[in-house]
């Protein structure tokens, strides 16, 4: 079985995408001492605007965090995880690739 160049680079970026992902949101706690969260978004003003740039690149771990623990403590419904599961892949996957090509482009 042999995997096509486009493929590679996807799962690259896939992989790339959740490990930054939950290297931000372990840093965010480690720093703050609270979980990183999208009600962060709630509090309105400059806190709001500053948490877009971390919220944007870490959402894949905090919706599967959520959705994990969803389906531990609240009982919802498979499918509903592997929706939630999809939205966090297809995140990942986007924010792997802007971080690949912002590598690239400063790398040269």
């Amino acid at each position: 079985m042999s995997l096509d160049p486009w493929t590679v680079s996807s799962l690259n970026a896939l992989v790339v995408g959740f490990a930054f992902a939950g290297l931000l949101a372990s840093a965010f706690e480690l720093v703050t001492h609270r979980r990183a969260s999208f009600s962060l978004l709630e509090r309105g003003g400059v806190v709001a605007l500053a948490s877009l740039p971390m919220l944007a690149f870490s959402a894949p771990f905090i919706i599967l965090r959520n959705t994990l623990r969803g389906r531990r403590f609240e009982r919802r419904p498979i499918p509903f995880v592997m929706i939630a599961t999809c939205i966090a892949g297809f995140w990942s996957l986007a924010a792997g690739r802007v971080l690949l090509g912002g590598i690239g482009y400063v790398v040269g």
